[in-house]
């Protein structure tokens, strides 16, 4: 498939397969737009750009050509005005200091891999031990770090952005060529949509998924938001966040969201050091047709629906945000002050026999796509 091709089969995909959540059966004329502005230089001189999509419908997302980061996502809330619901900087000089993956599109593969190896076709690989003695979202120069080719997309109900790059055989200790696309979509019913496209020359483990910090207060900490998930048993892991092959019932424990409950509720009684949610969960949920995650603030009456066709989700509270960070407007990042829905296979799944897989060849390409439906209750 060549690349124009690839294009335009990925984004059609993107305006065609809107399933029923997403289509309110508005007719009105595209009022969406896109500007890009310079956000900045890397220190090689790189020049980097900053996309604002806005849908004409309340929802206006600001994407960085630098690790695809959503810098910033305004949707409407029920008092009228419009929130940013998303932590991260206002400059590119911030997230090159220090970012703890703020928005960022996380590659090759998302979340952990244990003691920073997995073996592959008989032989071994080894990868960045970047999180103690594991390898993390990528390593030490993953996805986050590069910067992407961006292509702006308009249709008549959308607005979006096509993100790709190529990464070489054996960058981050990864074996393969691997040509990844990422399509960011905004429809004008305000539902966020990533897909991801990735093909390679060599059988390879991937795990695409998106790692924005939500407060759908805006700020402040986010206990009182209201958390459901379609997952009857989450990925036990060790002291190092490390699964242990287990799957384990959530009923009874302070992991059961089946029903919806206060995210603060049975926070402290997770464990943990720091204390707090950073497991994966399974979902029950069997397509994207399915509701997978809602979440919600009493305070604004923002509601965040997610759909995806991924096995699990990383449900992050943010306990490793401990004040040190100035984000946006000069905001201080405490504590629990953004979670994140990381839509994804399970953690060291290229060690894990039992686990989905997430190995790819080059007959077999990875295709995945999550949907972020934002409401007002």
């Amino acid at each position: 498939m060549t690349a124009l091709n690839k294009t335009a089969f990925l984004f059609l995909g993107a305006m065609l397969i809107v399933f029923t959540s997403c289509t309110t059966g508005r007719n009105d004329k595209n009022q969406g737009k896109i500007d890009r502005q310079l956000f900045g230089q890397l220190p090689d001189s790189s020049a980097v750009y900053l996309y604002t999509l806005d849908n004409g419908n309340g929802c206006i997302m600001k994407v960085s050509s630098y690790g695809g980061i959503i810098t910033s996502l305004q949707v409407p809330a029920k008092n009228g005005n419009q929130i940013d619901i998303v932590l991260g900087y206002d400059s590119l000089k911030d997230y090159l200091r220090e970012s703890p993956y703020f928005g960022a599109i996380i590659g090759r593969y998302g979340n952990r891999i244990a003691a920073a190896k997995f073996s592959l076709e008989d032989k071994e690989y080894l990868l960045a031990a970047n999180n103690g003695l594991n390898h993390l979202h990528g390593g030490i120069r993953g996805f986050d770090k590069v910067i992407w080719k961006v292509e702006e997309m308009k249709t008549d109900s959308t607005v979006g952005l096509q993100l790709h790059y190529l990464s070489p055989d054996g960058e981050e200790g990864y074996p393969g060529n691997l040509d990844v696309t990422v399509t960011y979509t905004l429809t004008n019913d305000n539902c966020l949509i990533f897909d991801y496209y990735a093909s390679t020359d060599k059988a390879t483990p991937v795990n695409l998924t998106q790692h924005s910090y939500f407060n759908l207060k805006g700020k402040g900490d986010i206990k009182s938001h209201e958390l459901m998930m379609a997952a009857s048993s989450y990925t036990v892991v060790d002291s190092t966040l490390i699964p242990t092959g287990e799957l384990r019932p959530v009923s009874g424990t302070p992991f059961d969201f089946t029903k919806a409950k206060a995210i603060g509720q049975d926070l402290l009684a997770t464990g943990g050091n720091p204390i707090g949610y950073d497991h994966n969960f399974v979902l029950d949920t069997k397509s994207i047709d399915e509701l997978a995650i809602r979440v919600s603030s009493p305070e604004t009456g923002i509601c965040m629906e997610v759909f995806t066709d991924q096995p699990g989700v990383q449900f992050y509270s943010g306990n490793f945000l401990n004040g040190s960070l100035k984000g946006k407007n000069g905001a201080v990042y405490n504590q629990y002050n953004g979670f994140c829905l990381e839509t994804q296979h399970f953690p060291d799944s290229p060690n894990q026999k039992l686990f989905p897989s997430v190995i790819i060849t080059p007959s077999e390409p990875y295709r995945s796509r999550s949907i972020y439906k934002f409401q007002i209750n």
